[in-house]
């Protein structure tokens, strides 16, 4: 016996397996290094854009402890299970299957109050006991930073790619090189950085206000060497639709450099 001398240990593969009736070609997470920077608000403008594009889209949220995608969407039906698996609800428009934690809820007011590793499992449920019928893309919408559940993600999803969403504050420069260390750490490829928030675009007047500060994305995005894909304005539009279920009537042609850099 002794400790050294054995052969190499092979690194443990914890990939979670799809349910035998799903199919799904490409997964895509989107990250950020904080909360409040509409990651959700772009993981489903993603979304919604391939919808329109004409392939088949789900959103799997992984943000347990803060599910927001159903409302967006005005979902109100809960998801449906039987001895085969669980079914995903669709959106109204496009068609859209979504499964989030709000779908299983009693009221969709009820907090969350799981730790760590059992938010872990329900995100992998999500993801292998869950019926993902024919999806060209799954954009799973991760919790911010770099917690249990987003550790989960990375490691039991097979992410094709991710997205990072930031805002122009303070740290951004920080937070940006977290998410790309983390998906360097994990080796999953960095399809681009979306800045939320870059500024507000008077109607009045047509100029354009960077309210939170100038921003250095293209600079830090350089650096890290990873492409900006997507700017985003503040859009009083966004919220509103969101807050009434009619986020699928929202255009958005700031994505489509996101959109086009998905994997084929």
């Amino acid at each position: 016996s002794g400790c050294g001398g054995g052969a190499p240990q092979q690194p443990q593969d914890l990939t979670a397996p799809l349910h035998e009736l799903s199919s799904v070609k490409h997964v895509i997470g989107v990250v950020s290094g904080k909360g409040g920077v509409g990651k959700s608000s772009v993981t489903s403008l993603m979304a919604l854009t391939m919808a329109r594009k004409g392939y088949k889209v789900g959103i799997l949220d992984a943000d347990i402890t803060g599910p927001s995608i159903p409302k967006m969407f005005g979902i109100k039906e809960k998801a449906y299970a039987d001895e085969v698996g669980m079914y995903p609800v669709k959106t109204k428009q496009y068609g859209i299957d979504v499964m989030s934690v709000n779908l299983l809820l009693e009221n969709d007011t009820d907090p969350v109050l799981w730790r760590g590793p059992i938010l872990g499992n329900v995100v992998k449920q999500f993801y292998s006991d869950v019926i993902w019928k024919d999806i060209d893309y799954l954009f799973v919408d991760m919790p911010p930073g770099t917690g249990d559940v987003a550790i989960t993600v990375y490691q039991s999803l097979k992410l094709d790619g991710i997205i990072i969403v930031t805002s122009p504050q303070d740290l951004v420069s920080m937070i940006v090189e977290k998410a790309v260390k983390m998906a360097d750490l994990m080796q999953v490829p960095i399809i681009g950085v979306v800045e939320n928030y870059s500024y507000f675009h008077c109607p009045d007047n047509g100029k354009d206000y960077q309210i939170f500060g100038e921003s250095h994305i293209e600079e830090i995005a350089a650096e890290l060497n990873v492409p900006v894909v997507g700017k985003m304005p503040i859009d009083m539009e966004y919220a509103s639709k969101a807050d009434s279920g009619a986020f699928d009537q929202i255009d958005n042609e700031y994505i489509t450099k996101a959109v086009e850099v998905m994997p084929e």
